[in-house]
């Protein structure tokens, strides 16, 4: 089962082909920044996923192993995308928010947790790593 999505205008859609499991949170200084809060993401792989209206997106190059998306139009953020080689390479991570319809997806992971602001937590307990293991993760080596 699918599911879909969109920014605000709806110039860009999206359509997940492989339906998602869970949704995960970043507190990095980035995706604070770029979201206005907590980036909230459903993950996708680039063979399993179909972006229309991609003309209608910016690209911006955040760091030197991924890339942002928003709509040129409404300026909705639409997705996050790891652009380094290896097995991450092509992950998109959408936007929870222009997910259509989240259903009971649950929340499973928080990234960047030692630069989370102290005033807020999630409910339930989540798989959380520090921006060092992150950084072991996703950044390509120098």
């Amino acid at each position: 089962m699918s599911k879909s999505g969109s920014c605000l205008c709806g110039a860009v859609t999206y359509t997940l082909n492989e339906t998602p499991k869970e949704f995960g949170a970043c507190h990095c200084d980035m995706c604070r920044k770029w979201s206005g809060g907590i980036f909230l993401g459903v993950q996708a792989s680039s063979d399993k996923t179909t972006v229309h209206g991609a003309e209608n997106l910016t690209i911006y190059t955040s760091s030197p192993w991924a890339e942002r998306a928003f709509c040129k139009t409404c300026g909705s953020s639409v997705y996050y995308r790891v652009t380094a080689p290896g097995p991450h390479e092509g992950e998109y991570h959408f936007g929870a928010g222009t997910v259509d319809d989240l259903g009971d997806l649950p929340l499973t992971g928080e990234l960047f947790i030692d630069n989370k602001p102290g005033g807020y937590s999630f409910a339930q307990k989540t798989h959380q790593m520090t921006t060092e293991e992150v950084m072991a993760l996703f950044a390509p080596p120098e």
